[in-house]
């Protein structure tokens, strides 16, 4: 099968440049002219598909080589983009940086090559002029396989730099397609990992998309930009499917539904949209809850899913909401099943930074200054809710916290770098982790989990 969806990636030189203001701002500018517009994120990250999701109503997606592997990047982008009238993908660093020690792998101009997409450069050109041509000269031939369509200069000081920017391209061959002038920096504050979520601050956000949707209109060349995205070449390959991918029967997709709770709220704003789609495909009827607000989990709960997000922001009304603290922990006692990643992890130690959590593991969490950050290559050493001992997961952490465990628990992984090393929880029907992974590369533990629903 070969489909067609038009298509952008956008990226820069370097962190820093402006690819969210330009990427989200793009997103909503196309959607304000009635487009409907499929957001996507490179690599890993949680937070930016959140902004995505405001600027074009529809939820952000990430494409990620590394979790995911190279062969699911086009059918995941498909399945995000059913229907759209435009992609636009937001990249991750610099457009050729990817893992570390793994060459192009899980770079943006890897998944550009993926995607068969045109790429538009974002550089901040507040400190060049002359030498802006040499810059986008280097990156549009780095790799011949990576089509740079053009290029938006941001925070460019005046009309005159402009100019001197503009004579200096011409020689380049690639057309400059938008012009961001020096402006105060958009209202999207940061903190420890990146900027504070969407959930944190909606009020806020929906003014700060508003802003970079309004700088992106009156700065960039829309019809030359979509222009480039139509011109992306067809994909050879279909839709991921949740259902296709688990193989499920028509039990599954038809038969009862085993009620999954799902964390959401403030606190655990990280999730993949695909895990609740594969949690559905495999029989579950997924419910989401806000352990700040909600004293009881849902009626009828048979097993829980804590993902990621900023537990240590709000322990203070997490351990204030006793109710729930206690129902978590009387699930996990009758060994229901409990999927749970970094956040999740926190969640269910007995305290985090000397504030009474769930107490579902012998452990005591706290913050600390070291930030831990990166992919991981890892095998479950302990069969457990999610998986058998010795299936293979990648993974990705990123968190500034420590937990310290009691001796004699039994652990969830084995990581082969930094190591290696043991990490994480099995314990009755808990699996808890720092590891947050991408079920879409191994959707055999949704099914694994739902099936432990059914039977606990």
């Amino acid at each position: 099968m070969v489909t067609s969806v038009p298509r952008l990636v956008v990226a820069a030189p370097s962190s820093g440049s402006g690819k969210t203001t330009v990427a989200t701002g793009l997103m909503a500018a196309f959607a304000a002219r009635g487009l409907s517009v499929s957001p996507h994120k490179v690599g890993p990250d949680y937070i930016d598909p959140g902004y995505h999701a405001l600027a074009t109503g529809r939820v952000g997606r990430n494409l990620d080589a590394y979790l995911c592997g190279p062969e699911l990047v086009g059918p995941l982008f498909l399945h995000g983009a059913r229907g759209c009238d435009i992609a636009v993908v937001e990249g991750v660093m610099g457009l050729y940086d990817g893992a570390a020690g793994e060459g192009e792998l899980a770079s943006t101009a890897h998944v550009a090559k993926l995607l068969r997409a045109p790429v538009v450069l974002v550089v901040d050109a507040s400190s060049q002029s002359r030498s802006v041509a040499a810059l986008v000269h280097g990156f549009a031939s780095w790799d011949p396989e990576v089509r740079v369509g053009g290029v938006i200069l941001n925070k460019v000081a005046s009309d005159r730099h402009e100019e001197l920017l503009r004579e200096a391209l011409d020689s380049a061959g690639v057309p400059v397609l938008g012009v961001l002038r020096r402006v105060p920096q958009v209202d999207t504050p940061s903190r420890h990992l990146g900027l504070v979520p969407v959930a944190e601050r909606r009020a806020s956000a929906v003014e700060a998309v508003a802003a970079m949707a309004a700088q992106v209109e009156a700065g960039c060349d829309l019809e030359g930009l979509l222009g480039l995205a139509r011109g992306a070449a067809a994909l050879p390959c279909a839709a991921w499917d949740p259902a296709e991918a688990l193989g499920a029967s028509r039990r599954e997709r038809s038969g009862p539904r085993v009620k999954v709770a799902v964390a959401g709220g403030p606190a655990f704003t990280f999730s993949y949209a695909e895990h609740a789609e594969l949690l559905a495909a495999a029989g579950a009827e997924v419910v989401v809850f806000d352990p700040l607000r909600d004293e009881r989990l849902p009626d009828g709960t048979r097993g829980l899913v804590l993902g990621g997000g900023f537990p240590e922001v709000y322990a203070g009304e997490l351990s204030a909401n006793e109710p729930l603290r206690k129902a978590v922990a009387a699930l996990a006692e009758r060994g229901a099943p409990v999927a749970a990643e970094c956040a999740g992890l926190l969640y269910l130690c007995r305290e985090l930074d000397g504030q009474p959590m769930c107490g579902v593991l012998d452990a005591h969490a706290r913050m600390s200054q070291r930030l831990t950050l990166g992919y991981r290559d890892a095998v479950a050493v302990s069969d457990g809710v999610l998986a058998r001992a010795g299936t293979r997961m990648r993974g990705h952490e990123f968190h500034r916290t420590v937990v310290e465990p009691a001796a004699g628990s039994a652990p969830a992984w084995g990581v082969r770098a930094p190591g290696p090393r043991v990490e994480g929880f099995v314990e009755r029907g808990v699996h808890a982790s720092y590891l947050h992974t991408h079920w879409a590369s191994t959707p055999g533990v949704a099914r694994r989990f739902v099936e432990r629903c059914r039977t606990s």
